[in-house]
């Protein structure tokens, strides 16, 4: 098998610079996901993802765009490494002479999901926290009425911040709040996208053994990630 062609190593370190670029690239559009879904509809700041984000740049600068994002940044290789391990090591185990069935990928590609939720969850409780952060402050500078009054305005909170505050409040199970709708999304995104990416990834191979071709895995990899992202949508709206 071409897998067996690179080393866990290389794949985890492959997987999670892959994993930053993609933290930097499509962060802010992140941002403007989770303060349009957690905005009620009494008091509506955004009206569109480009309304959002403008109104971030002129409130926050350029970088309040990333309000969050070093969360993710320092999360997202163990994240990914977990992922990649876990789906080669459920992989090697289910595989008759070197070959699986399409069930048995899936049911690898739910192993992955399940045991990256590890990380997943905690960053993604701070990230979207942190995200929406910028939204309240806005929200109480721009339309003081929708603000409960007595409420008393303080600076955003660091990730170290709220760690600890959850931590002291609600011990190790509050760092994992949401893990029930973290696994509704990251199990069923993996079950369709690792099966999916292997098979049209190996439809672009060199000779039966050969590799693909980078611009075929990039293609195979859009392509996965595209499907299982829409596939797992319903399951992808954060909450507070």
């Amino acid at each position: 098998m071409a897998d067996k062609q690179i080393s866990l190593p290389a794949k985890l370190i492959n997987g999670g610079i892959a994993g930053l670029i993609g933290v930097t690239c499509v962060f802010p559009i992140d941002l403007a996901k989770t303060r349009l879904q957690n905005q009620q509809n009494g008091s509506r700041l955004y009206t569109s993802m480009s309304d959002c984000l403008i109104k971030t740049i002129r409130s926050e600068g350029y970088f309040g765009m990333y309000r969050g994002a070093a969360v993710n940044l320092t999360l997202v290789t163990p994240e990914k490494a977990i992922k990649l391990a876990a789906n080669d090591f459920f992989r090697h185990h289910l595989s008759k002479d070197g070959k699986l069935t399409l069930f048995k990928e899936m049911l690898a590609g739910c192993g992955a999901g399940t045991c990256q939720v590890i990380v997943t969850t905690p960053m993604e409780m701070l990230k979207i926290q942190l995200q929406d952060a910028g939204r309240i402050a806005a929200q109480r500078k721009l339309m003081p009425e929708t603000v409960a009054a007595g409420t008393v305005e303080t600076k955003s909170p660091t990730a170290m911040q709220l760690t600890r505050e959850l931590l002291r409040e609600k011990g190790i199970a509050g760092l994992y709040k949401g893990l029930g709708a973290t696994l509704l999304r990251d199990v069923p995104f993996s079950i369709i996208y690792f099966p999916l990416f292997a098979n049209l990834n190996n439809l672009g191979k060199r000779g039966v053994d050969g590799p693909a071709p980078f611009y075929v895995s990039f293609v195979a990899g859009c392509a996965a990630g595209s499907t299982a992202a829409v596939a797992v949508n319903p399951c992808r709206c954060d909450k507070d």
